[in-house]
């Protein structure tokens, strides 16, 4: 490795959300509110999943419980500024709540984490933003209950402690993190995921298979120095509690991804995805990801005129798994000679059958490339609406996300970076 500090870490930090997994996991939400003495609760959702009555079907099943639920369903899809400051205004004008329930895809997870943080801590929402964007604020005072139910299967949210969000005015994807943020409660049914189109399956698939992968490759937590007890963060680096729940996650995905994304209606394929999806949001919400998401952000938050499959119409979008995956074939080939080993045993989690070729770094982006192909993503971020003039742009808005970039297996300078972007304009 290209890590050697002169006082290595020795201790490894995980943390995860109670978990109740299976299909009619959600009818129960009600009964464990209840446990908690909560009696006003709000539940956050996006207008598409309200469309269909599952919000309020769940916020309706709390009330024999006596747990009296409002429904806000204003979420926007890649939340920005804009819209959490909405939500969170709805929310003090409409509380307060003792708990709250995020239904949806990451989307309302990450919108239900900055109303619960704003509602219960001083503050508006730049104090809390990551630097160099935001102030990067902690809270000071305790969150309430927040049970994450999602409705797509990829972004994790429900095992993480980030809220993610698109600042408009300059253009850019960053995040809120802090330990607090994590939901309380996840509570994924895979029955919920039934009617997830098949553009937004294999978008949110890959960010699935990307946590799970950034999380396996990530820096050791060992190739740190030691930290002091208040110097810890949620993202300690690769360790063995990770390590398992990432490989298991792709193990999964190999034998359900594309059925799931072919074949919608097939409810094992569902299911394991849902199960990968938690899996790989174990791992990476412990471990962290690093350069793909990286690159993801500005990717997303610099869409032109892109509107992707199964996504709603009325405004361009490059959807978050969709912007992580574009670039991670050729992220992965820049970072093989950090761990060869590591690289190759994902490939074979992948794909037990694949070749090897005559350049082993060449295996795992391979399998990826094939994989995006077939389930009809975009061959690259030329294919997205982005050329060689955008690459200085798109490496300054990936050089800001160092948050995640000191996860990387190895040093990576902005140079680094463009020719990741430039190598990934078209993928196979």
């Amino acid at each position: 490795m290209s890590f050697q500090p002169a006082d290595p870490e020795a201790v490894f930090t995980y943390g995860a959300p109670l978990l109740k997994f299976g299909p009619g996991a959600a009818d129960e939400i009600g009964y464990d509110l209840s446990l908690t003495g909560a009696r006003r609760v709000l539940v956050v959702s996006d207008p598409g999943l309200a469309a269909t009555g599952t919000p309020q079907r769940v916020a309706e099943q709390m009330r024999q419980f006596g747990v009296d639920a409002l429904v806000f369903d204003g979420v926007h899809v890649e939340p920005t500024d804009e819209s959490l400051a909405h939500a969170v205004a709805f929310a003090r004008e409409s509380g307060p709540f003792d708990a709250f329930v995020a239904v949806g895809g990451g989307s309302s997870i990450d919108t239900a984490k900055a109303v619960n943080l704003l509602t219960t801590n001083p503050g508006e929402l730049m104090d809390y933003v990551n630097v160099p964007v935001g102030r990067g604020a902690r809270p000071v005072r305790p969150l309430k209950p927040l049970v994450a139910v999602p409705t797509t299967t990829g972004t994790g949210a429900e095992s993480t402690t980030i809220c993610v969000l698109d600042v408009l005015a300059l253009k850019v994807k960053t995040g809120i993190s802090h330990a607090w943020l994590r939901p309380t409660h996840a509570v994924v049914d895979p029955r919920l995921t039934m009617s997830q189109p098949a553009g937004v399956t294999a978008s949110a698939g890959m960010d699935i298979l990307c946590h799970a992968l950034e999380s396996w490759t990530a820096r050791p937590y060992t190739s740190y120095e030691r930290k002091t007890p208040e110097q810890r963060v949620p993202y300690c680096g690769a360790n063995p509690v990770s390590d398992m729940w990432s490989s298991r996650a792709m193990t999964l995905l190999a034998t359900s991804f594309r059925r799931a994304v072919a074949h919608g209606d097939d409810e094992r394929a569902r299911g394991d995805m849902a199960l990968a999806a938690t899996f790989a949001g174990l791992g990476f919400g412990n471990a962290g990801v690093h350069i793909p998401h990286a690159n993801a952000y500005p990717v997303a938050g610099r869409v032109k005129d892109f509107h992707p499959a199964g996504y709603p119409a009325d405004e361009p979008m490059v959807p978050h798994g969709m912007s992580v995956a574009l670039t991670a074939p050729e992220a992965f080939r820049f970072t093989f000679d950090a761990d060869p080993q590591r690289h190759l045993e994902a490939a074979r989690m992948l794909d037990p059958r694949a070749e090897m070729t005559n350049d082993p770094r060449d295996l795992l982006p391979n399998i990826l490339a094939g994989l995006m192909r077939d389930i009809g993503l975009p061959n690259g971020i030329g294919a997205v609406g982005y050329d060689g003039s955008d690459v200085a742009d798109l490496v300054d808005g990936a050089m800001t996300q160092q948050r995640l970039l000191a996860t990387a297996p190895k040093d990576v300078s902005a140079e680094d970076v463009a020719g990741i972007f430039e190598r990934s304009m078209e993928i196979w």
